[in-house]
């Protein structure tokens, strides 16, 4: 089962450098996110424990949703060994992040 974690400013660079990991930026208040939260709670319960799923709270951290330009959120980033290798707005589905994720 994949990992789910919080990400921060103090954690981001490490937790993004290696392998691969989805990164959601969210917020508390977002019905949208919410939806999505669930959907990737199904993902991570079907991909091996070296894949990671970080959550940004963007409330928490607006350091990071300004370095990336984040004006909408949902907003996922998925990363290969330190780079970004695909990018998605709003809620997504299962079958197409489960996609992205065995494919990158």
């Amino acid at each position: 089962m994949a990992k789910i974690i919080d990400l921060n400013s103090g954690n981001f660079a490490d937790a993004t450098a290696k392998g691969v990991v989805l990164v959601d930026f969210w917020a508390p208040w977002c019905n949208p996110c919410r939806m999505l939260g669930t959907i990737l709670e199904q993902v991570a319960g079907e991909l091996p424990d070296d894949v990671v799923i970080g959550k940004v709270n963007i409330d928490e951290n607006k350091d990071l949703a300004i370095q990336f330009e984040v004006q909408n959120i949902p907003r996922l980033f998925l990363y290969k060994d330190g780079n970004i290798v695909q990018e998605f707005n709003g809620v997504q589905s299962k079958p197409k992040l489960l996609d992205a994720l065995r494919n990158a």
